[in-house]
């Protein structure tokens, strides 16, 4: 046995308004989009985005459990880390585009990486890092 892949799922509030971002901004390019659900892609790694945006919680009574899945609390709530080679340039890329999490600048790690990190619009955050020796 083994395992060969992880793909991250992020909840988004609205898949079509998060394309743009995951599109343009990060130059991912779409597999697939159907509805509230699309796929993307880069070399080896691939990213699913769901929507979240399930509104009934709101309204439930106390008896009624919140269990669709897609609840639009859940939104924004996903964390992903991305292992890369020539991070460096892929920071100064989206430094240029303003999306850098202010707390996640390019820095070493104690645990042998060099990452940043960016946040979606919804708020998932995307961990870019690179092993360095």
């Amino acid at each position: 046995m083994q395992m060969q892949a992880a793909i991250p799922a992020l909840p988004v509030r609205n898949v079509e308004l998060s394309i743009p971002f995951y599109r343009d901004v990060l130059g991912l390019t779409m597999r697939h989009h159907d509805g509230g659900f699309a796929i993307f892609h880069q070399d080896s790694i691939e990213i699913h985005l769901w929507q979240a945006d399930d509104e009934s919680w709101r309204t439930r009574t106390k008896d009624e459990p919140v269990c669709s899945g897609a609840e639009s609390f859940i939104a924004g709530t996903a964390s992903c880390r991305i292992a890369m080679s020539g991070i460096d340039e892929l920071y100064t890329l989206l430094q240029q585009r303003n999306v850098i999490h202010p707390n996640a600048h390019i820095s070493n790690t104690d645990w042998g990486t060099r990452e940043f990190g960016v946040i979606d619009p919804d708020n998932n955050l995307i961990t870019f890092f690179e092993r360095v020796s």
